[in-house]
């Protein structure tokens, strides 16, 4: 089974902006959501697996900056800014707080779609061409990953958005569980590409998977860090065909 196709909020009150953007790399191959103000983009988060964020700094209301740092913050997801051409200060702050990248206005969308395709792959988030693991449910703690639906729910029984990348990440755990796995062996699981010198994408990816399946994700319990060695889930995994 093929991953679907990653999903992008372009967040920009200027309508002609968003839409056209939108289309534009819906007719690429990736899947897009477009919101105008900070307030639509925190709705769209809660309920789609969004992949990627492309972010307008100047907005009404709450700012791009002001979005992006919540975004870092809660380490979510990866962000591309969008600035005007003189908005040196605030493109600088967008870098320091931690947004992946940046395009000024008026852009190319070609060169764009470049960028966001750069980054999903830095940030593990890329489409793979195999399915992870067989079509199957997983389960630990409570937790349940349908692989087919790649659907996470929580003990509870609610449903858990994931990105691409968390869900491939999930799943290189959940088939090697109390198994050590180093950085360029979670890399190739997930993304099937080398490390590059000083590549930390595993660890911004799995401290956005620890956010969402830790009871506390600075005390992790399931994720666990080996010193010197990689990542290890400690949970025990039953499948369920």
């Amino acid at each position: 089974m093929q991953s679907p196709s990653p999903h992008i909020l372009i967040v920009d009150d200027h309508r002609d902006i968003r839409e056209t953007l939108a289309r534009y790399l819906v007719k690429n191959g990736l899947r897009a959501t477009a919101a105008e103000n900070a307030a639509h983009a925190r709705k769209a988060l809660k309920t789609a697996a969004i992949d990627l964020v492309v972010l307008d700094i100047m907005m009404p209301g709450e700012d791009g900056l002001s979005l992006c740092r919540h975004l870092v913050e809660n380490g979510s997801l990866p962000v591309i800014l969008l600035t005007a051409m003189a908005d040196d200060t605030d493109r600088v702050i967008g870098l320091e707080i931690g947004a992946d990248d940046y395009v000024t206005k008026p852009f190319n969308p070609r060169e764009l779609l470049a960028r966001i395709r750069a980054v999903l792959r830095r940030t593990g988030n890329a489409p793979k061409e195999r399915d992870p693991v067989e079509q199957e449910t997983l389960g630990f703690e409570g937790w349940q990953l349908s692989v087919p639906k790649r659907e996470l729910t929580d003990p509870d029984g609610v449903a858990v958005p994931l990105s691409s990348g968390e869900f491939q990440l999930l799943c290189a755990f959940l088939k090697r569980p109390k198994i050590v796995l180093n950085r360029d062996q979670l890399l190739d699981l997930t993304t099937g590409r080398a490390p590059a010198v000083f590549d930390r994408s595993i660890d911004n990816q799995v401290s956005r998977l620890r956010r969402k399946v830790e009871v506390d994700s600075k005390d992790p319990k399931l994720i666990k860090t080996v010193w010197g060695g990689g990542y290890m889930f400690t949970a025990d995994v039953e499948a369920n065909g």
